[in-house]
């Protein structure tokens, strides 16, 4: 289970399993990367939600 993140200043793809991780970053700096992560972490619950609403159970 993972999701995409992009901006203006790259793109993104951060795991939610087994924990929630960065698989790849392009363009985003280290700190933006850490303020996605922790935005990431959040809304963790949602993120897995939408996930599976969309994918199926």
């Amino acid at each position: 289970m993972h999701i995409h993140v992009s901006g203006a200043h790259g793109e993104a793809k951060f795991w939610l399993e087994p924990e929630v991780a960065l698989a790849r970053n392009h363009g985003f700096t280290k700190r933006q990367l850490r303020d996605i992560q922790q935005v990431v972490r959040n809304r963790e619950d949602e993120f897995r939600s939408a996930w599976l609403d969309h994918f199926g159970r």
